[in-house]
């Protein structure tokens, strides 16, 4: 297969698997959450029973096909020898959210539905800071994926020698921080909807802000 046409269905397949992960991402934290607040006790128990583990199968398999689709592409993207700062950093948050997804989202939400046996109250809390840290981290991913096209390609941006500035230092500090705060942590700003949004595009700003003046 002609290598562009592979490119173009990796990307294709990269942003269709990406638009259900980071849609039912939303779906969990603007969405359902809230409902379940104000939900009877009849409804609640039947969305825990049956639409919640359903949209969380769809939730971890986009995950998982996303993150493949993304190794590959950037793997590509390292042979053409076009890597830089706003690909890495939003790569690194990618593979974060990835693995919140895998190895604290979804066993706690287990507990959390009764699938399993667990402490619920624990389960979910931790859950619930896991996938506030996911959708802190979306906008400026993106940003970071679309960066990498649109800013990332003169001669500082290059990840060499020359282009691994401070302000790549910082912004990968600052992410490192943010995804310990997701394991050990608390909340809070992200507490609300209204808090985690304006919290990750603030944390956009920020990393670009980094990334072109320091």
């Amino acid at each position: 297969m002609d290598s562009e046409i592979l490119s173009l269905i990796l990307r294709w397949g990269h942003l269709l698997f990406g638009i259900a992960w980071i849609g039912l991402l939303y779906y969990f934290n603007f969405i359902q959450g809230g409902y379940f607040k104000a939900a009877s006790p009849e409804g609640l128990a039947d969305a825990k029973a049956k639409l919640a583990p359903e949209a969380l199968w769809w939730f971890r398999w986009g995950a998982m096909l996303t993150f493949i689709t993304g190794v590959i592409l950037l793997g590509m993207i390292h042979g053409n020898g076009l890597l830089n700062t706003y690909i890495v950093l939003g790569a690194l948050m990618g593979t974060f959210m990835f693995l919140n997804v895998w190895l604290i989202i979804w066993p706690n939400q287990k507990i959390a539905l009764g699938m399993v046996e667990g402490d619920a109250a624990v389960a979910g809390a931790k859950a619930l800071l896991a996938s506030r840290t996911n959708t802190l981290f979306s906008a400026p991913m993106a940003f970071g994926m679309l960066g990498s096209s649109h800013l990332g390609y003169s001669a500082d941006g290059l990840l060499s020698v020359n282009g691994l500035g401070t302000g790549f230092y910082i912004g990968l500090a600052i992410i490192l921080l943010l995804e310990l705060n997701a394991i050990f942590g608390k909340m809070g700003p992200m507490t609300t909807v209204k808090g985690v949004i304006h919290s990750s595009l603030g944390l956009t700003a920020l990393i670009y802000a980094v990334l072109c003046y320091v």
